[in-house]
């Protein structure tokens, strides 16, 4: 059966749509005829539904997780002379908003297991000047969040989850996004939860929280041409809402295969020497947004990519598509030079950056297309 299998993409997002063609071109059709384009009840209905599967009391839809981000840091008055707590390993967004914001991203190291924040090093890096702590549940996995919530709470800092890639995983059967102060998401079209273009939501249980966020997004203006402070234009679009709502009553199932893919995985590429797959908190429940292993070479000196990125040729070379997330921490990114860390000073991060590969991961995803997969790297491997 492996061999029927030409190659395998690192992801598929047209298999997805093509299952719900019908319902998402009837949605979208009936907005077109509206003319409520921006706002209206189609992004209302979206939020109540958004804030309901999340049990929270609040949701405020916007046009990027990004801009979730830097909503939740307005909100809470984060800026000039304050310090945000977070992770080295996670897509640029997430210290962008922060530096954006005025305020200073610092990095603690993260957990080699799950890729998450290293909770136990957390303490040790609030200062005076800490004002909030941004874990970011990366590729699905939740942060343990019963131990940073009790660390929070310690210091009276507030916490701000970053929960682009990890749309419907918990922790202890609480929904990410509604344990900390407020959840961030992304709707990215390749994310759990993807619309056909752009799209975020913030979620909270503080109305006063939600309203403020609501008054930044509509350029701080809460009437008409009355302008409070200083906001930004970030809105969903109608299309997008409807959208959104269609597929939110499907992805407790498509998370579901994304664990069986997981499962499978785990299955057979912890058998392979020199490969470190991805594994749980106990407590947590990922849905794996990305399938991402460490490989491991006896040759390696140090923390090299070359051989990572020999086998991601292989890979390629038989038809298996992998990504690459992220080969750079943000720690040593050129634009925090002037933050002054070094290289060494967060070890596992920057060991993980040279050992990490993503492998093909979506809910459409085949068995057969696994096999192709598990077996391109036991050869290769072995």
């Amino acid at each position: 059966m492996i061999q029927s299998v030409n190659s395998v993409p690192a992801f598929d997002i047209k298999q997805q749509y093509a299952s719900i063609e019908a319902e998402v071109n009837d949605a979208v059709m009936e907005v077109l005829r509206s003319g409520r384009y921006i706002g209206g009840p189609a992004v209302q209905d979206f939020e109540r539904q958004f804030a309901n599967y999340h049990n929270v009391s609040e949701c405020v839809a916007c046009n990027s997780g990004t801009d979730a981000l830097y909503l939740a840091l307005r909100a809470l008055d984060i800026g000039v002379g304050d310090e945000v707590i977070t992770t080295p390993f996670s897509f640029f967004a997430t210290t962008e908003v922060i530096s954006a914001v005025g305020a200073t991203p610092v990095f603690v190291d993260i957990d080699a297991t799950t890729f998450n924040l290293d909770v136990s090093k957390v303490a040790a890096a609030i200062t005076p000047k800490t004002k909030a702590i941004m874990p970011v549940h990366l590729f699905g996995l939740p942060v343990d969040m019963t131990a940073l919530m009790a660390i929070a709470q310690t210091h009276s800092l507030a916490v701000i989850e970053d929960c682009a890639q990890a749309t419907g995983a918990s922790w202890n059967e609480q929904k990410v996004g509604s344990i900390g102060h407020i959840g961030c998401f992304s709707f990215y079209p390749t994310k759990n939860l993807g619309g056909c273009g752009d799209g975020g939501a913030i979620t909270t249980n503080d109305s006063a929280i939600a309203n403020k966020i609501r008054i930044l997004k509509e350029h701080g203006s809460k009437a008409r041409y009355i302008h409070e402070e200083v906001g930004v234009n970030s809105r969903l679009d109608a299309i997008q809402a409807v959208i959104l709502q269609i597929k939110l009553r499907y992805l407790d199932d498509w998370n579901k295969n994304r664990q069986n893919i997981a499962t499978y995985y785990y299955q057979y590429l912890s058998q392979i020497p020199g490969i470190i797959p991805p594994q749980e908190l106990l407590g947590g429940e990922a849905v794996w947004n990305q399938y991402t292993i460490c490989v491991s070479s006896e040759e390696r000196n140090g923390a090299t990519s070359k051989y990572r990125d020999w086998l991601r040729t292989q890979l390629q070379d038989q038809g298996v598509n992998t990504m690459l997330y992220y080969p750079l921490p943000l720690h040593l990114q050129p634009v925090y030079q002037s933050l002054g860390y070094q290289s060494g000073q967060l070890p596992v991060a920057e060991q993980t950056c040279h050992q990490v590969i993503s492998l093909p991961m979506f809910p459409e995803l085949t068995q057969e297309q696994q096999d192709k997969v598990i077996y391109g790297l036991k050869d290769y491997l072995s």
